[in-house]
C-alpha cells in the first residue's frame, strides 16, 4: 500500500505538471501524423499514384502506325509512365528534364513510321541525364520498348516476303495492308511478354501483409512514435528522482516506516503506469484514426504493451540514479530518445536500411520493441511473434533496473 501511495503521489505532481500534456500526448500525435504523410503513399482518390519513372512524349508523327505503336508500349511498360506533351509543354520538356519533373523526354519525328517501316535511317530524340539512377532506369526501358517496335518492324516484313514468296499480293496497297496487320499481331504479342521488371514506390514499409493487415504510411510512424515518446516522456517521471533528492525529500522518507526498495517500487510503478497509459492511447488513436489495425492480435500488443512500458520504467529510473540536475534529466532523455530511435527503426524501418545497419541497430531494446509491434500490424504475423521480442526487452529492462539499483543513492 505505501508503495501505491508514492506512485499516486508521483502520477499527481506529473498531472498537475503542464508540460507532461504536451510531452505525453500532444507531441506524440503531432509526430505521428507527420511521420505517417512522409511515409504514406501518395494517394489519388481511392488508387496509389503510378510509381513509375514520369517522362515527357512528344508525338511530331500523329496518325502514323509505329508512332501509335511506340506510344501504346510506353505505356504498357512496367518503368515508364508516359506523359503526352502538347506544343507549349514541348518548348518547356528540357527545363523540366532538368529539374526533375521528368525522368526524360522522348520526341518522335515527323516521318518516324514511315521511315523505320522502310529501313531508313531515323532516330528518336531523347533528352534524360544518365549520370542518374533513374536516368540509367529510363534508358534502358526505352531501349527495351524501341527494341520490341523494331522486333515487330522485322517481324512484319518477314511475314510479308514470305507470303509473297508463296503466293503474292494484288498490289502494293494489299502489300501495305499485310504488312500492317503483321506489325500489329507483332506489337499485341508483347502485351504478355516472358519477362518483366516491374517498379515499385517505396513507402518505408515492406512489401508484406496477411489477413487483417493494412498498411501505410501510419503502420510504420504509429509503432515507432509509441516507442520513441515512450522515453521521452520519461522527462517528467525522472525529473520528480532528481526533485526529491535534491530537496531531500528522500531523505525524509526513509525516517519513516517506508523501506528503500517500496520508494524505489513507487517510483518505478508510476513510471510505469505513465508509460503504459500513453501507449494505450497512442494505440487507440492508431487503430481508429490512422488505420493501423493492432485489435487483430489484442492480447500479443497487450503483452508488448507490457514489455516495452516495464523497459521504458526501469530506463527512466537509470536516468534519474545517473542525473544529479534538472537539465542532465533533459540531456539523458533526448540522448536515449535520439540514440533508440534513430537506431532502433522508430524514424524508418530496418529493412531498408541494410543488413549492417539492421544488425547495430538490433543491438538495442527498441529495435525488438518495433519488431514485436511490427510482426502484428505488418507482418501479419501471429501471437507467437511477440514472444521473443518481449522476452528481450524483459532481459535489457532488468539490466537497466539492476544499474539504477547499482547508481541510485538517497542523499
Amino acid at each position: 500500500m505505501r508503495m501505491l501511495a508514492i506512485a499516486a503521489k508521483d502520477i499527481q505532481q506529473i498531472l498537475r505538471d503542464g508540460k507532461s500534456a504536451l510531452f505525453l500526448l500532444i507531441m506524440p500525435v503531432l509526430f505521428t501524423i507527420f511521420f505517417g504523410l512522409v511515409f504514406g503513399p501518395v494517394r489519388s482518390g481511392d488508387r496509389q499514384r503510378d510509381p513509375r519513372l514520369p517522362i515527357g512524349l512528344i508525338n511530331q508523327d500523329p496518325g502514323g502506325q509505329l508512332s501509335d505503336s511506340l506510344e501504346e508500349l510506353i505505356g504498357q511498360s512496367e518503368v515508364l509512365r508516359p506523359i503526352r506533351l502538347d506544343q507549349e509543354a514541348a518548348e518547356q520538356a528540357a527545363d523540366r528534364s532538368e529539374q526533375g519533373d521528368l525522368v526524360a523526354v522522348v520526341r518522335v519525328p515527323v516521318g518516324y513510321s514511315q521511315a523505320v517501316s522502310a529501313d531508313q535511317p531515323i532516330s528518336l530524340e531523347v533528352i534524360m541525364n544518365q549520370q542518374t539512377p533513374s536516368g540509367r532506369t529510363a534508358r534502358t526501358a526505352l531501349d527495351t520498348v524501341t527494341g520490341r517496335l523494331f522486333g515487330a518492324v522485322e517481324s512484319a516484313h518477314i511475314s510479308v516476303e514470305a507470303y509473297q514468296s508463296r503466293i503474292g499480293f494484288d498490289g502494293d496497297a494489299a502489300r501495305q495492308t499485310a504488312f500492317q496487320e503483321a506489325f500489329q499481331r507483332a506489337v499485341l504479342a508483347w502485351s504478355n511478354p516472358p519477362l518483366t521488371v516491374q517498379v515499385e514506390q517505396a513507402t518505408g514499409t515492406p512489401a508484406l501483409g496477411g489477413q487483417g493487415v493494412t498498411i501505410n504510411g501510419f503502420t510504420q510512424s504509429s509503432a515507432g512514435m509509441i516507442v520513441q515518446f515512450s522515453v521521452f516522456g520519461l522527462i517528467t517521471s525522472a525529473m520528480l528522482l532528481v526533485l526529491e533528492r535534491k530537496n531531500r525529500c528522500l531523505q525524509r522518507l526513509l525516517t519513516t516506516p517506508i523501506s528503500r526498495a517500496e520508494v524505489i517500487g513507487g517510483h518505478l510503478l508510476a513510471m510505469f503506469l505513465v508509460v503504459f497509459v500513453q501507449e494505450a492511447i497512442l494505440i487507440v488513436l492508431g487503430q481508429f484514426a490512422f488505420g493501423v489495425n493492432y485489435l487483430r492480435e489484442p492480447l500479443a500488443i497487450l503483452i508488448m504493451m507490457l514489455a516495452l512500458a516495464f523497459w521504458a520504467a526501469c530506463l527512466g529510473l537509470l536516468i534519474g540514479a545517473l542525473a544529479g540536475k534538472e537539465d542532465q534529466v533533459i540531456v539523458l532523455c533526448l540522448g536515449a530518445m535520439f540514440l533508440f530511435s534513430a537506431l532502433g527503426g522508430a524514424w524508418f524501418p530496418l529493412d531498408v536500411a541494410g543488413k549492417a545497419f539492421s544488425s547495430i541497430g538490433h543491438m538495442l531494446p527498441s529495435a525488438w520493441a518495433m519488431d514485436g509491434f511490427q510482426n502484428i500490424i505488418l507482418r501479419g504475423m501471429g501471437f507467437s511473434s511477440v514472444l521473443f521480442p518481449a522476452g528481450l526487452l524483459l532481459v535489457y529492462a532488468l539490466a537497466f533496473f539492476g544499474l539504477a539499483l547499482w547508481r541510485f543513492t538517497f542523499e
